[in-house]
């Protein structure tokens, strides 16, 4: 509102000036029913100056832009072959009223005009008696052009239907209500062109945009798209008409960036070719945004070739029929138009120079976005004049407004393609083409992108472009993608800048989720270094099928069978003097405990569970217990009976009188029983998966707490400590009565065992230490059998003369003599 008033309050300002640029000429005028206004920058202003007073821009005098002049033709075409047709606004005629809108803040007296009526401007006026021709205008060509005049149409609702404005800011329509665009919005072509970057793997990339509401909407919505991308935006300038171009290739060069993207208008795109030519920058890959991938001018440049590979994303080429005939009778035409008529100022073009051909070979961008706004704002009239059955209601007042209503409803059809806005005002449908600048200086087209409602469809025919590097596709890479098997380590703030380091084993690098971390197996799975993926462990256990075993298993049977024949055979012999030395009825409890500690040696195969865990100790321990306190009671009474016995007949008595050795026997049970019921209630055994040990497999065992192991295995070592030095205090007694020796030998068996066992456990983790153990156990458990009974045994089979009463009293004798003397 701010800058309507003050656009307002220039223009009696103005007045001189708008008297002093009236020109001669009828292109920028056509007289009809109604009229539809038009902006095009014919000329172009780059150098803005500061004037003392206000002061209307004399386009005419400035920068000619011949793309912007064919722009301007195509829409005096749109409109006569509108006002030709029969079938669209049947008697109904369109005129137009163009200006030359070269600048972004000094073009208002064609606005102004526009706008007024009867040289009257009344905002908000619906009067009948002030009712303007105007119905919509087709401009500007520019972003900041359009932003500045477009809230002086807004204010009415006029439509304004743009051709290039291509900014994200007018799909707002809370700030731009009437504003409508037949060209797509920055967000599509940004799009298509990371599309394009990420299809050639180019990681490291330069933004070069022009310094206004275009480019830089365009590198915001760049900086957008590739968020969550592999790309990397290396370097971004902004640029303008004095940007001094060699501190900008000393950049890009030194951060090694081969891809270019320019995204600005031709005008600012031929400067920094140009420029990039003179300093000899070579190797590169351009890609051009739509706004100059067609300029005919520049692929022609000597030395366009040493720059590298130009790519471009551009509206694809439609042939207008009937335009280039149009051309050749307008500009034969032109030279026969009344003198006498006075325009407005920017209404002049001075443009008798230029040839018809000229025209027709002028860049050909956005030329269908002119040709469709103009058709867009003719259907839209049409439906609200209810043309029909060749005719249009004449007697309707037709406001601005009421064609912005048909103008959102648009959908027709224009030289076979369908057209439609959608909620913001943007077009629907459409199509942009992939270019090559080829070798012949031509935009030759290498893929298309097409915009469909639902979905997108990108080609590109990559065997069309010849690249700069001898047919190879260029590369534009930070630092070199890593080996297989290598995660990426970030160097400075950029993701593309890496170094490589090999995923050590156990991890592996998913590049597609994350190709900066390496990411630890399962516990059931595993992997070499430098891997991809992961394996699954192999499961170790022993089975009971195993031929270790089946052994152990057998020689647990073999062993039960032996002690129940030594029970057998004591059972039978039970009054015999051999029997009676070896423990009497003690003989049948060490021989059941020890069957008893086998069943242990059953459970250490197959896959382990917590009852598994718990049967492989615990028989084992509690019965061992047992066995161990009866050696114990053995061995005492053996030292009793022989040595103690004489010097303290108390204790011996006593010992008898109370069954001393069952109250031990019974003692270290309950002892042993109660530590293992505490310490199993507290911290009950489990099984566990050893993954540490080995880096491919799965060893499945148990775990003990260290406090249940720890204080059993101490009560053992204490029974067989006690054991030892009982026995080791009897090592000189007679011979048939020397069971000291047989057991000082199965404890040295039995350390010796263990050692080995406990050695072997800490060097090796495998599936076989369940065997192991298992072995450990019945080596405890034959070593009594064999180095204790079997000796009695062999003499009740085979020395029997050995087994009575005669000749142990005769043993006894000889050794009181001898311990006598």
């Amino acid at each position: 509102m701010k800058r309507i008033l003050f656009c307002l309050c220039l223009v009696g300002s103005l007045r001189h000036s708008w008297a002093q640029c009236t020109f001669t000429t009828s292109e920028f005028h056509l007289e009809g029913d109604y009229v539809i206004g038009g902006l095009f920058d014919i000329h172009h202003d780059s150098t803005p100056v500061l004037h003392d007073k206000p002061e209307a821009v004399l386009c005419s005098s400035k920068r000619f832009v011949l793309s912007s002049y064919r722009r301007f033709q195509l829409m005096r075409f749109s409109v006569a072959e509108i006002n030709h047709s029969s079938q669209l606004l049947p008697n109904v005629s369109l005129g137009y009223e163009i200006f030359d809108h070269c600048s972004d803040v000094q073009n208002f007296p064609g606005i102004l005009k526009l706008i007024s009526f009867n040289d009257l401007i009344q905002p908000w006026g619906e009067s009948d008696n002030s009712v303007s021709k105007l119905i919509a205008v087709v401009g500007t060509y520019t972003s900041t052009e359009a932003r500045t005049v477009a809230p002086l149409f807004m204010t009415n609702l006029i439509p304004m239907v743009s051709y290039g404005a291509a900014s994200s800011i007018f799909s707002r329509k809370q700030n731009f209500p009437s504003f409508l665009r037949t060209v797509h919005p920055n967000e599509d072509v940004i799009q298509v062109i990371v599309r394009l970057v990420r299809h050639f793997a180019w990681r490291w990339v330069a933004f070069l945009n022009i310094d206004d509401d275009y480019g830089n909407d365009g590198l915001a919505l760049f900086i957008k798209n590739i968020k969550d991308t592999e790309i990397c935006l290396a370097y971004t300038k902004g640029l303008n008409y004095n940007t001094d171009y060699s501190p900008v290739f000393r950049q890009i060069e030194s951060h090694g960036i081969h891809t270019i993207i320019v995204f600005a208008p031709e005008w600012t795109a031929e400067a920094l070719i140009k420029s990039a030519i003179q300093q000899n920058v070579t190797d590169k890959v351009w890609i051009a945004g739509d706004a100059w991938s067609l300029n005919k001018k520049l692929p022609k440049e000597k030395g366009i070739r040493s720059i590298g590979t130009i790519l471009g994303v551009a509206e694809q080429a439609v042939a207008i029929p009937g335009f280039n005939e149009f051309i050749d009778a307008s500009k034969n035409r032109t030279c026969h138009e009344n003198a006498e008529q006075q325009m407005f100022c920017n209404q002049v073009c001075n443009c008798s120079w230029i040839s018809a051909k000229d025209i027709i070979d002028a860049d050909p961008s956005f030329n269908f976005p002119v040709y469709s706004a103009v058709y867009a704002v003719a259907h839209a009239l049409h439906s609200a004049l209810e043309c029909g059955a060749g005719t249009c209601k004449g007697n309707i007042t037709k406001y601005p407004h009421m064609v912005l209503a048909e103008l959102r409803k648009s959908n027709f059809t224009l030289l076979n393609r369908s057209f439609e806005f959608n909620e913001n005002g943007d077009p629907k449908y459409g199509s942009y083409a992939i270019v090559l600048w080829n070798h012949q200086g031509e935009a030759e087209e290498v893929g298309i992108h097409e915009f469909h409602p639902s979905s997108f469809h990108f080609y590109i025919n990559s065997s069309k472009i010849l690249w700069h590097t001898n047919g190879k596709v260029p590369t534009s890479l930070c630092s070199q993608q890593c080996k297989v098997g290598y995660a990426k380590k970030h160097e400075g703030i950029h993701k593309c800048c890496f170094t490589c380091e090999i995923c050590p084993n156990g991890t592996y690098v998913n590049i597609t989720d994350d190709p900066y971390k390496c990411i630890r197996c399962k516990e059931t799975e595993w992997s070499e270094p430098g891997s991809t993926s992961c394996r699954l462990r192999e499961v170790e256990y022993v089975p009971y099928t195993d031929i270790g075993a089946i052994l152990i298993m057998v020689s647990a049977w073999v062993f039960v069978g032996l002690t129940l024949a030594t029970s057998l055979l004591f059972a039978i012999n039970y009054n015999t003097p051999v029997v009676r030395s070896a423990g009497g009825p003690m003989c049948f409890l060490i021989l059941g405990c020890l069957k008893l500690c086998t069943v242990s040696a059953f459970f250490y195969f197959d896959k382990p569970t917590i009852s598994f865990c718990v049967l492989r100790f615990l028989p084992f321990i509690l019965f061992y217990t047992v066995c161990l306190a009866c050696f114990v009671v053995r061995s005492f009474q053996i030292v009793c009976i022989f040595k103690i016995a004489a010097k303290f007949p108390k204790l011996h008595s006593w010992w008898m009188k109370y069954h001393g050795q069952w109250l031990v026997i019974t003692a270290a049970f309950a002892t042993q029983a109660v530590l293992l019921l505490i310490n199993l209630s507290s911290y009950p055994p489990n099984t566990y998966n050893d993954t540490f040990w080995y880096p491919d497999k799965i060893v499945l065992g148990c775990v003990n707490s260290f406090l249940v192991s720890s204080m059993s295995t101490v009560f053992l070592g204490v029974l067989c400590s006690l054991c030892f030095i009982f026995s080791y205090m009897g090592k000189d007694l007679p011979k048939n009565y020397n069971e000291a020796k047989a057991l000082t030998f199965c404890l040295f068996l039995l350390t010796f065992t263990w050692i080995v066992y406990s050695t072997v456990s800490m060097l090796y983790r495998g599936k076989y230490l369940q065997i192991l153990s298992a072995l450990a156990i019945l080596s405890s458990v034959y070593s009594f059998l064999l180095l204790y009974f079997l000796p009695k045994c062999y003499i009740i089979i085979f020395q029997s003369y050995k087994n009575t009463q005669q000749y142990f009293q005769s043993l006894i004798q000889n050794y009181t003599k001898t311990i006598s003397q």
